[in-house]
């Protein structure tokens, strides 16, 4: 028997807009202007922007809840529009906002959007989805009893009842406390690992720095990066090396100055340098050179913040 062929992209974009009409007297916004993303299937992939950006347009485009202007969108290589139905069970979403019906047990709410989805009664995995985002205690308790966290767990189960390939999470641990937040990963992480391919918006750029193969970033509707992680954080060429020298300083040698150190205090220097410009050693050889010994060094690397910063302060 052979084995079903799945798609390189688990999600494929290509020159996508979307514009929204002028309404009341207000103009219309062009909130997506001709993306094109790829989302390679068993990724976990993020997408970044400031509020306003355009990802929540995006994703709704995808979950079929706003229609686009103009171009193509596919998940798992069905078309959001002539495609639909298949489209829309190839995707799960687990949306910012809480909507949960207060009135229903977890169980009751497995079962019921299975049942939406088509799933046959004895395909159903509710006590296996419960399980798994730490819900089985809470199974027919009603949903306004629910912490904020559990609630955020019940949206991802939710969003799981009909096994999509493709997961959706639009800032998940918003309001979740540490240790939530730790378990809800650990969740997301197993599903990756099992082929599922997962795009998450979160405004914890350290989330997306720890979690994500591949980020893009959105600013005004535009698409200013879309790389692997490794490939986005080498391309700041900034470090800056601090070292603490073995005798009190009371003024620079000059030509220290000239290379760029600077005093914190007696005993501490810091230098802001471009690796591809300035090898470290030539900055430590200079200290030896001017009679300084080394007690101690420590570097700072650039991290995602200071990319998604550099990439979307240039759009007002």
């Amino acid at each position: 028997m052979t084995e079903p062929t799945h798609p390189a992209n688990a999600v494929d974009i290509t020159g996508l807009v979307k514009t929204y009409r002028s309404t009341k007297g207000r103009p219309g916004k062009q909130a997506l202007k001709g993306i094109d993303l790829a989302i390679p299937r068993g990724s976990i992939f993020g997408l970044l922007g400031p509020n306003g950006a355009g990802k929540s347009t995006l994703i709704n485009i995808l979950a079929g809840l706003v229609v686009k202007t103009s171009g193509e969108a596919k998940i798992w290589g069905y078309d959001v529009e002539s495609q639909s139905r298949m489209a829309r069970s190839s995707i799960g979403v687990v949306p910012q906002e809480l909507n949960l019906d207060a009135f229903f047990t977890p169980r009751e709410l497995l079962e019921l959007q299975a049942g939406l989805y088509g799933v046959p009664a004895g395909e159903r995995r509710t006590d296996e989805l419960l399980k798994a985002v730490d819900l089985t205690d809470k199974a027919n308790a009603y949903a306004r009893t629910l912490s904020g966290g559990m609630r955020r767990r019940l949206m991802v189960a939710k969003a799981m009842v009909h096994s999509p390939p493709v997961l959706v999470l639009d800032e998940p641990t918003a309001g979740v406390d540490v240790e939530l937040r730790k378990s809800l990963w650990e969740y997301v992480r197993a599903l990756n690992a099992k082929g599922v391919t997962v795009l998450l918006t979160t405004h914890y750029l350290e989330e997306a720095q720890e979690l994500c193969d591949r980020i893009a970033i959105i600013n005004n509707g535009e698409l200013v990066a879309n790389d692997t992680k490794a490939n986005l954080l080498r391309r700041i060429d900034n470090k800056k090396l601090t070292i603490a020298v073995d005798r009190d300083l009371t003024d620079l040698p000059p030509a220290l100055t000239a290379q760029g150190w600077e005093k914190l205090d007696a005993r501490h220097l810091t230098v802001a340098y471009k690796p591809s410009q300035t090898p470290v050693g030539a900055l430590l050889s200079a200290l030896g050179e001017n009679g300084l010994g080394i007690a101690d060094l420590s570097t700072e690397e650039t991290d995602l913040e200071d990319i998604f910063l550099q990439l979307t302060r240039r759009v007002g």
